[in-house]
């Protein structure tokens, strides 16, 4: 998993090379999500595709692992380089890597 992830994306002119999808639901990623990361909930991808570019690395994260696995194995199917995040939010939590949350509460996933 690229360190890059672990800040605000970088601005477009600095050419970022990869994503973080995360494609949990609306109230899970309002309790936590990793900084700079893209929301579309699983649901949601194929009527958003056109929102992702096919030029980077797209890297996919649920709570778990289940719904991103299968959001790679669709992405991976219509032309994108998809990767799933072994472990997903739970193990990022888990190895301390940083999580923010909308509005003033401290962002947490379990």
């Amino acid at each position: 998993m690229p360190s890059e992830f672990d800040s605000s994306p970088p601005k477009p002119a600095e050419g970022t090379r990869a994503i973080l999808l995360d494609v949990r639901e609306d109230d899970e990623w309002q309790l936590g999500h990793a900084p700079g990361a893209v929301h579309i909930p699983m649901v949601d991808v194929p009527a958003r595709v056109d929102e992702l570019d096919y030029d980077v690395d797209l890297y996919v994260i649920c709570r778990q692992g289940g719904r991103s696995l299968q959001v790679v194995e669709y992405l991976t199917h219509i032309g994108f380089d998809a990767i799933q995040v072994n472990g997903g939010m739970v193990a990022w939590q888990q190895a301390g890597r940083p999580l923010v949350a909308d509005g003033d509460r401290q962002a947490k996933i379990y």
